[in-house]
């Protein structure tokens, strides 16, 4: 996991909903460019912490909730490899 699927789970923690451009504009996410949170919302879509609800628009899942409060651990969760690259 790095720093900002953190911020990104944080964030759709306490708005429900949000899509890459939104979180772009958050302060919070002042680093990042969109592109970049959608390439980690992918991820974190692919280790089941988010779920795509509509195009480009992410939810948090109980998984994701579960990491944020310290009860699983994110090395335990499926990660994509690159046969899950190529089909996108």
């Amino acid at each position: 996991m790095k720093k900002i699927d953190d911020r990104i789970l944080e964030h759709l923690n306490e708005t429900s909903w949000a899509t890459p451009r939104s979180m772009s504009y958050e302060h919070e996410f002042r680093y990042a460019s969109e592109r970049r949170i959608a390439e980690r919302c992918w991820v974190l879509a692919h280790a089941d912490m988010i779920a795509p609800m509509a195009e480009r628009t992410y939810e948090i899942t109980t998984w994701g909730q579960l990491y944020l409060k310290g009860e699983i651990d994110a090395a335990h969760q499926p990660y994509p490899n690159l046969n899950m690259a190529l089909r996108g």
